[in-house]
């Protein structure tokens, strides 16, 4: 079992920065690859970030690159999600998430089929204009 719980979310103005954080316990065997993802209202749950390796490997969503950036402290038990030039349609319910993964092509296809085996809470970001 993982226990994920996240932090750092709030409102900010458009064109600003947030680092949303998640702390991680339990099992290390299912850490190996960690996710962000987000969820607007009507909208389907979409990944943002996800990370393998220790930071050997990272993927993003095309609509986040070079504004966002997934990192992880693996002594803090720590994901980090640093998020800059934000824009209004950033604004949704941000999860992490965890799994097992053998390596790290399998880790990009959970990432890109959603398929986490725990997930956070959320934590809410919202953007104005």
């Amino acid at each position: 079992q993982v226990q994920l719980v996240e932090s750092g979310g709030g409102s900010v103005q458009a064109g600003g920065s947030l680092r949303l954080s998640c702390t991680t316990s339990g099992s290390t065997q299912h850490q190996g690859c960690m996710g962000w993802f987000r969820q607007a209202p009507g909208k389907e749950r979409e990944g943002v970030a996800a990370i393998y390796g220790g930071g050997a490997f990272t993927w993003y969503a095309d609509s986040v690159k070079g504004r966002f950036t997934i990192s992880q402290d693996a002594a803090k038990n720590t994901l980090y999600l640093q998020m800059g030039s934000l824009k209004p349609e950033d604004t949704a319910m941000y999860y992490c998430a965890a799994v097992g993964a053998p390596y790290a092509r399998s880790c990009y296809d959970k990432w890109d089929g959603k398929d986490f085996a725990y997930w956070g809470q959320g934590t809410q970001v919202t953007v104005s204009s």
